[in-house]
């Protein structure tokens, strides 16, 4: 393997972690209107996701600056081509650290219930376009000889991208489900509980037919098996959630994920931003790479730093491992 494929699977890993770590906490920030009763309940939520969810922003940085660094032609075409999506999402991801960061600077009900809103629409949007980018990106753009994006905005807006986004919109609130079951106690864990039951049916529906046309479309040997072990994860969840073992559940939502997001990485290769107007114009791990010597630093600081970032990560959660419940909610809250 050389240091290219090498970087290729490092990002492929990136975005891996980022759709596991922040996939439920847009699911939790889904639920605080789908789930939630009153305003102690939501701030249960809310409170459950709050230590962790900068930290897992972080994988996001990782992964785009990996993509600058490492595939400067793909990061360049790549934000490019979907410049709009992604300043959508950077709102998005903005107003929603608005939302935690000023929610509670204010006693009133209205101002406090105008700021859930925002939390609850930045993270149903978030996954939606996240999943409506990558299957575009996996399908296949207007890219041309020059290695710029030729298409329009309305191009990005196909079935297969909108299925996209469903089919990871689902996955992210199923997995905000289970975790809400994991980390409350009382009766917001039962419903919890019972709400994810119905999720993992949903989400195995739409999971499923987005794999079955990825693997139609663009599909092999490797992405057969990660579509397998993706639905076979999803069964595995409705399993251990209706028997009350919610660490398993979580455990197989990120597995689910993870085979998913395996899957338009494996359906990529060798490419990483394939053409629909002529296949020789696509972009491949080879010519759209820095040079060697880039790559090399690259891994040695990325050898260093990522054992100190999962040790940080892994500490916070470990502090934050405690299940809550209203009872734990101050009345000023």
């Amino acid at each position: 393997m050389g240091l290219n494929d090498f970087w290729f699977l490092l990002i492929a890993v990136l975005w891996t972690g980022y759709f596991f770590l922040e996939g439920f906490d847009f699911g939790v920030g889904i639920l605080t209107r789908l789930l939630a009763r009153d305003r102690r309940e939501r701030r249960v939520l809310i409170n459950i996701i709050g230590p962790v969810w900068d930290g897992n922003e972080v994988w996001l940085i990782t992964a785009a600056g990996a993509m600058f660094a490492a595939f400067p032609v793909w990061y360049a075409t790549f934000f490019s081509g979907f410049y709009l999506l992604l300043v959508l999402v950077l709102v998005l991801l903005i107003v929603r650290v608005l939302s935690f960061e000023y929610r509670h600077k204010r006693p009133e009900e209205s101002w406090q219930r105008n700021w859930e809103w925002v939390l609850f629409t930045s993270s149903l949007l978030l996954p939606f376009l996240w999943g409506l980018i990558f299957a575009n990106m996996v399908h296949g753009v207007p890219v041309n000889s020059h290695q710029d994006y030729a298409g329009s905005f309305g191009d990005l807006l196909n079935g297969y991208g909108i299925l996209g986004g469903f089919a990871f919109t689902a996955l992210c609130t199923l997995h905000g489900a289970v975790f809400t079951a994991l980390k409350t106690v009382g009766d917001i864990r039962v419903r919890a509980r019972a709400f994810a039951a119905k999720a993992a049916v949903v989400t195995a529906a739409l999971a499923a037919a987005f794999l079955i046309w990825l693997q139609a479309d663009r599909g092999d040997g490797s992405t057969l098996t990660a579509l397998c072990v993706a639905l076979a994860a999803l069964v595995a969840a409705f399993v251990m959630n209706a028997r009350t073992r919610e660490g398993w559940a979580f455990a197989f939502t990120g597995v689910a994920i993870a085979a998913t997001v395996a899957a338009l990485f494996l359906s990529l290769a060798p490419d990483v931003m394939p053409s629909s107007l002529n296949t020789a114009w696509s972009l491949t791990i080879d010519n759209a790479a820095s040079g060697h010597y880039t790559l090399k630093v690259m891994t040695w600081v990325a050898g260093i730093m990522t054992p100190l970032v999962l040790l940080y990560q892994g500490w916070t959660y470990w502090v934050f491992r405690k299940r809550l419940g209203t009872q734990h909610i101050a009345d000023a809250h």
